[in-house]
């Protein structure tokens, strides 16, 4: 069985034994729920939150917008020379919606996860990676 097909169907790890990486990015999407709507509408506290998020993960901050929904949400997205971690927030429903994708696969999105549940009070949350750009050819990862 190719190494591609066994990460796909059983989730292995993204480098081979040599080193090679069989995929181009990892997507993560989060779900926070019986989250405290005050923070959910806070602006100003998800956007400072977000960017802590990225910089415990190990991101490279470029830039982040966000923006006020009426009469309440919050919708943003911090981007990161990595990629992106882009948030949407329901108040009404006590949800908070985030994903994190990155093409460095030593990023520790797993700090950023508990950071984000614990800033938003979140009682029950879960996640899923989603690996993205799966290839059959290996390409060789190259340290700076």
């Amino acid at each position: 069985m190719s190494l591609f097909l066994r990460q796909y169907l059983f989730g292995e790890n993204t480098l081979d034994q040599e080193g090679y990486m069989t995929e181009l990015g990892l997507h993560i999407l989060m779900e926070f729920k019986d989250c405290s709507p005050a923070e959910l509408n806070n602006l100003k506290l998800l956007e400072s939150e977000m960017n802590h998020a990225a910089t415990i993960a190990g991101a490279t901050i470029i830039k982040s917008v966000f923006h006020q929904f009426s009469p309440q949400g919050v919708t943003g997205v911090v981007v990161v020379a990595e990629s992106h971690l882009a948030m949407h927030t329901w108040p009404e429903h006590n949800f908070a919606a985030v994903d994190f994708f990155t093409c460095n696969h030593s990023m520790d999105y797993l700090k950023a996860y508990a950071h984000l549940a614990k800033i938003l009070s979140s009682k029950t949350h879960s996640y899923v990676t989603v690996r993205r750009g799966l290839i059959d050819k290996e390409i060789p990862v190259h340290e700076v």
